[in-house]
C-alpha cells in the first residue's frame, strides 16, 4: 500500500507541475518566424537613382518592403516617380498605386491606374508598364491608352518607348483622330 500511494503522489506532483509550466503567465513565448517578411521597411521614401553620377530618376512612395535575399523592393501607398535626361533636365512623370523592383535585372514594374505623363504633352495609360533603368526604355503587353501632344487618342495591346516618350510604338495600335486627311 505504501509503494502505491508513493507511485500515486509521485504521478499528481509530476501532473501538478506539468500543469503549472504550461499555464503560466510567465513564460516565454517562441520568437516568431521572419519567414516572408521584409529585412527592412520604410515609410515616406525618396530614392534618388543616377547613373556615372548624374540624376536620372527620382522615385517616391509611401512604404517601401526590401527583401535582401529575393532581391526584390515593393512599393506601396502610391508610387511617383520622376525622370530626367542626360542633361539632368525633367522629361517625364509616372503615376501608379505599386511598384515592384528587381534588383538583379535593374527592371520596377509599375502596377494598378499606370500613368506616364511627357513634358512634351504625351500621356500614357495602362494597367502594368515595366521600366528598364539601364536601357532607359519602357514596356508594357497589356491594353494601353495613349494621347498626343495634337489631341489624338490612341489606343492599342503592348507599348513600347524611350523613357521621355519621344520615341513610342504601340504593338497592336487602334485609335481617333481629331486631324483631317489633309493634315500632318
Amino acid at each position: 500500500m505504501y509503494a502505491f500511494s508513493s507511485i500515486r503522489f509521485f504521478t499528481l506532483l509530476f501532473y501538478g507541475f506539468f500543469f503549472m509550466t504550461c499555464s503560466s503567465p510567465g513564460t516565454v513565448p517562441q520568437e516568431e518566424s521572419r519567414e516572408g517578411r521584409p529585412d527592412q521597411e520604410s515609410w515616406g521614401v525618396t530614392i534618388f537613382l543616377t547613373n556615372e553620377g548624374l540624376q536620372r530618376a527620382v522615385v517616391r512612395s509611401g512604404h517601401l518592403e526590401k527583401y535582401s535575399q529575393k532581391q526584390y523592393i515593393l512599393l506601396d501607398q502610391g508610387v511617383e516617380a520622376d525622370f530626367y535626361n542626360t542633361k539632368e533636365i525633367h522629361t517625364t512623370r509616372l503615376i501608379s498605386q505599386k511598384a515592384e523592383v528587381d534588383e538583379k535585372s535593374n527592371f520596377m514594374t509599375a502596377i494598378q491606374e499606370v500613368i506616364v505623363e511627357s513634358d512634351s504633352g504625351v500621356t500614357l495609360f495602362t494597367d502594368t508598364l515595366q521600366w528598364n533603368s539601364e536601357l532607359e526604355m519602357i514596356y508594357t503587353n497589356n491594353p494601353i491608352m495613349l494621347t498626343t501632344e495634337n489631341g489624338d487618342t490612341l489606343y492599342g495591346i503592348g507599348f513600347e518607348s524611350d523613357v521621355s516618350l519621344e520615341h513610342w510604338k504601340i504593338l497592336n495600335p487602334s485609335g481617333v483622330t481629331q486631324r483631317g486627311r489633309d493634315e500632318e
